[in-house]
């Protein structure tokens, strides 16, 4: 077996195939053979290694220049080279414009064909090189590394699906580790734009001025310490996408300017006088409930509304409680392979405490949440021991008595839960048991909750 690659040779004259067959097998290549259109694409569905194919323009069954769209369309990363007959110059043309590498006269050029083979080889490495990177960025940061079979998580998927190829705008809201970040990188993975940049920015992570400039760049001179121009953001992410994270801290006077990027998809940098063009899709996401602060007035409404042009709403992980279980162990599994830790699994114990719990980080609290058991792991599995005190004594918090279904056991459970979701606030509380506040007083002292 060559090291070199497999070359399919597609021609009807037996001598000269055989010919080129010896020599090419001489500089360390497989060859195959094929005296016909149809046994080349046999040939070519059945060894799914071919990197090259040498293909005679004139074929018994047809013609080797027709024969290169499909076998592009087979295999993209192949490359065809084309033997011409004497001085026949437009059939090289012609194969050219068709996607041939390359093209050389039969019977003159036996000199050429080693060389051009190389050189066409050396594309189809590189060609093999990038698919692999993109396979592995697709593996990385696509879809397939959100976790979870709920049907609500694979209903948000599908909808990020949908509208990834697209160049939509698309805002993402769901509270804080809910992973937003997550399906913007993936959203940008299944994009046409997924081999250009992807450009994460927290807008609460600047104060105004420099988050300006860190967006828009600056001018020489444009303020004191700009000693020299400089690329914003969103110059950097042309031709790709830019993720502006907790855009509702965005101050309303950058919201004005990013409209403008939206409508015209050109700004103008901090100090400059000209207008800088760019092609960029822009993900924006949010903790925050956009339409309500338009409404009071804290937002541009014009802005959320361009923003909000394909919105999806990221769940949280309380209301997917079912995959809660996949996502613990899928970090564990991570988490082990970097601290070269062998570990079986989770007791039923440990799992109970996972699923009690409520999560408001959400997947950012639980990953932490596992991090830290495995740290602290001994044996090979995860146990009830290894969890915070916050979490086993939440969790215990609202369980009723093992075997207790009375109803008086299931509304103190359910209370204490309210309570725990609201931080302790009684008015709130009271508001989603759908009880008066002074009815919520005198169960607390019934069930004897601590006030």
């Amino acid at each position: 077996m060559s090291n070199h690659g497999t070359i399919l040779i597609i021609d009807d004259e037996d001598k000269l195939r055989q010919l080129l067959s010896r020599i090419i097998e001489l500089e360390g290549y497989k060859v195959l053979q094929a005296d016909n259109i149809r046994k080349g694409i046999q040939l070519f569905e059945n060894e799914l290694s071919i990197d090259l194919v040498l293909c005679d323009v004139k074929l018994p069954d047809g013609n080797g220049i027709d024969l290169i769209p499909k076998l592009k369309a087979l295999n993209p990363v192949c490359e065809i080279i084309v033997m011409t007959a004497f001085g026949a110059i437009s059939d090289g043309v012609r194969a050219m414009k068709a996607g041939a590498f390359d093209y050389f006269t039969k019977g003159n050029d036996n000199e050429q064909i080693v060389p051009a083979l190389n050189r066409a080889m050396e594309k189809v490495v590189l060609q093999r090189r990038i698919l692999d990177l993109e396979n592995k960025l697709d593996g990385a940061f696509g879809f397939e590394t959100i976790q979870g079979r709920s049907s609500i998580i694979r209903e948000t998927i599908e909808l990020a699906k949908k509208v990834a190829p697209t160049g939509s705008t698309v805002l993402l809201e769901g509270e804080t580790g809910a992973g937003k970040e997550l399906f913007a990188q993936a959203i940008h993975q299944a994009s046409p734009r997924k081999t250009k940049a992807f450009i994460a920015v927290n807008c609460s992570a600047f104060p105004k001025d420099l988050l300006e400039s860190e967006l828009f760049g600056h001018k020489r001179g444009a303020f004191t310490g700009a000693t020299g121009d400089k690329k914003g953001l969103l110059e950097e992410a042309n031709h790709g996408t830019l993720f502006l994270d907790e855009i509702g801290e965005m101050n309303p006077d950058l919201q004005a300017k990013l409209l403008r990027v939206l409508e015209t998809q050109s700004f103008m940098k901090v100090g400059d006088t000209r207008t800088t063009h760019v092609d960029i899709r822009i993900i924006a996401a949010t903790n925050r409930n956009l339409l309500k602060e338009t409404e009071e007035q804290h937002f541009r409404a014009d802005l959320y509304y361009r923003l909000s042009a394909f919105k999806i709403t990221i769940p949280n992980l309380r209301d997917r409680k079912e995959d809660i279980e996949e996502l613990a162990i899928h970090f564990m599994k991570v988490y082990a392979a970097k601290m070269k830790k062998r570990l079986r699994g989770m007791d039923p114990g440990f799992l109970k405490e996972l699923k009690n719990y409520s999560w408001r980080g959400n997947i950012r609290e639980l990953k932490n949440c596992i991090e830290r058991a495995v740290i602290l792991s001994e044996g090979d599995m995860l146990s009830i021991n290894l969890l915070p005190s916050d979490i086993t004594s939440c969790a215990s918090r609202y369980q009723t008595e093992e075997g207790d279904q009375s109803l008086e056991a299931l509304e103190r459970a359910h209370i204490l839960m309210i309570l725990d979701k609201t931080k302790g606030n009684k008015s709130k509380t009271a508001e989603l048991l759908k009880i008066g506040l002074t009815t919520l007083y005198r169960k607390l002292e019934e069930y004897k909750i601590e006030k």
